[in-house]
C-alpha cells in the first residue's frame, strides 16, 4: 500500500474509500492527544504513522511535504497533519484530520486558562504557573538560536547577504524587544526587499506592492473588542513565519500593553501552556482569546489562529511542489526568516520584564542551561519550571 507513482494532481497513495474517514479520526485525534514537544515531535510522530506503519505516504513524498508548509505562514506542523489527512480523503479528510489535531489541546488549554486565569486560582496551580512561565524567555533564546544557523545558510555566503542576515535579524529584534506593534509589517518588508533585490527584473513592482495592501491596512481594522482579538488572531494564523514561537511578540504587545487583556506575568503563563499541552503550539492564542473574551473569545481566537493552514492546504495543497520551487516565495523567506528570528529574541526582553517574583530569576538561570547546555526538551524544561515553583510555594515565598 506504499504511495508509489500516483496522479500527481492529488497525489493520492490508494483508492481514497480504502481509508476510511473513522480511521482518519482515530488517528489524528490520537495524534492531538499524545503531542506533546511542539512541532518537531508533531513531525516524528506523523512520519512514523503515515509513511513507516501504515504506508500512506512514501518518505520523499513526506519530506517535500514538510518542507513545502515550512515555507507557508501559520503553524507548519499543524499544516503538515492537515496535508498528510487531505492525501487519505481530500478536503473532507484534510477538514476533519485538522480539526481532530487541534481541537483535543483547544478544550485541555481552555480548561487550564479558567482555571489560571481565575480572580483567585489555587496557590499550587498558580505557583506552577508562575514557575514554567519563568521559562519562556530561555526558551525564546533557544529557539532563535537553533534557527539562525539554517537561516543564514539559506541567505547565503557573500558579504553583502551577510550584513543582509544581520540587518533584518537586527530589525527584528529591536522591535519586538521594544513591543512595537510594527513588527508584522517590518517582517513583510524585509521579505518584499528581498524579493526586490533577487528578483528585480523578473518583478513587476506595482502588482506586488497592490497584492500586500491588504496585508499593511488590516491593523487598521483591530479597534477594539471581538475586532481587536480577531487581527490578533489573524496576526498568528496567517502572517506568522517561522514556527510557534514567533507569535510571541506577535501578540504580547496587543495583549498586555495595549488592550490589557492580561498582565505581563499572566501572559508568561499563557506561554507555558501554549508549550506544555498536546498539539500545536499556536494554542497559545486560545488562553489570549479566554482573557479578552472568557471562553467564546478563545473559542473564537483559535477559530480565527487556524482557518489560513485549512485554506492554505485546501486551496494550494495540488500546488505544493510549484510553491516550493517558486524563487519568488524563496526570496521572501530568505528576506523574512532572519527577521523573525531576530524577533523571536527579541521577545526574551519583554518576556524577561514580566518577571514578578526574585525566585523566578534562578529558575531562568536553569532553564537555560537545561536548554543550551543540556540541550534538553522543551516540555520537560517547563515542567521543572512548574514543579520549581510549586517548590518555591510550599517553602512560602510569595507568589
Amino acid at each position: 500500500m506504499a504511495m508509489g507513482a500516483q496522479d500527481n494532481d492529488r497525489g493520492d497513495a490508494q483508492d481514497l474509500d480504502l481509508v476510511p474517514l473513522l480511521v482518519i479520526v482515530r488517528e489524528w485525534t490520537r495524534l492531538g492527544c499524545t503531542g506533546f514537544g511542539g512541532p518537531p515531535a508533531h513531525i516524528a510522530l506523523l512520519r512514523k504513522m503515515c509513511v513507516e506503519q501504515h504506508g500512506w505516504m512514501t518518505a520523499v513524498e513526506f519530506e517535500d511535504a514538510t518542507a513545502t508548509t515550512n515555507l507557508l505562514p501559520g503553524p507548519a506542523s499543524t499544516q503538515l497533519a492537515i496535508f498528510c489527512a487531505w492525501k487519505l480523503r481530500g478536503p473532507l479528510g484534510a477538514l476533519l484530520g485538522g480539526l481532530c489535531f487541534i481541537v483535543p489541546g483547544l478544550l485541555i488549554i481552555l480548561g487550564l486558562s479558567a482555571v489560571v486565569l481565575a480572580k483567585h486560582p489555587p496557590l499550587f496551580v498558580l505557583a506552577g504557573a508562575t514557575g514554567a512561565g519563568a521559562v519562556a524567555p530561555a526558551v525564546a533564546l533557544s529557539t532563535s538560536l537553533g534557527l539562525a544557523a539554517s537561516s543564514r545558510q539559506r541567505m547565503g555566503t557573500t558579504r553583502p547577504q551577510r550584513l543582509r542576515f544581520f540587518l533584518y535579524a537586527g530589525l527584528g529584534l529591536a522591535v519586538a524587544a521594544s513591543s512595537s506593534p510594527l513588527l508584522v509589517l517590518v517582517i513583510v518588508a524585509c521579505g518584499l526587499f528581498e524579493i526586490f533585490l533577487r528578483r528585480a527584473r523578473a518583478l513587476k513592482a506595482p502588482k506586488t506592492l497592490q497584492s500586500w495592501l491588504p496585508v499593511l491596512g488590516a491593523p487598521l481594522v483591530g479597534v477594539g473588542g471581538l475586532s481587536a482579538l480577531a487581527w490578533v488572531a489573524l496576526k498568528v494564523g496567517a502572517l506568522s513565519y517561522g514556527g510557534g514561537f514567533v507569535i510571541i511578540p506577535m501578540m504580547q504587545h496587543d495583549a498586555v500593553s495595549v488592550f490589557h487583556w492580561m498582565t505581563a506575568a499572566q501572559f508568561l503563563n499563557a506561554v507555558a501552556l501554549g508549550q506544555v499541552t498536546p498539539g500545536p503550539v499556536v494554542q497559545t492564542v486560545a488562553v489570549v482569546g479566554y482573557a479578552a473574551h472568557g471562553v467564546g473569545g478563545g473559542l473564537l481566537a483559535s477559530a480565527i489562529a487556524f482557518t489560513p493552514s485549512f485554506l492554505f492546504v485546501l486551496i494550494g495543497a495540488r500546488h505544493f511542489q510549484a510553491i516550493r520551487t517558486n524563487p519568488t516565495v524563496g526570496a521572501f523567506l530568505t528576506g523574512a526568516g532572519p527577521t523573525v528570528i531576530g524577533a523571536i529574541a527579541g521577545a526574551v526582553v519583554p518576556l524577561a520584564l514580566g518577571l514578578s517574583h526574585l525566585w523566578q530569576i534562578p529558575v531562568l538561570c536553569g532553564a537555560v542551561l537545561w536548554l543550551m547546555v543540556a540541550r534538553r526538551g522543551v516540555v520537560s524544561c517547563f515542567a521543572f519550571g512548574a514543579l520549581a515553583g510549586v517548590i518555591c510555594q510550599l517553602f512560602g515565598l510569595s507568589l
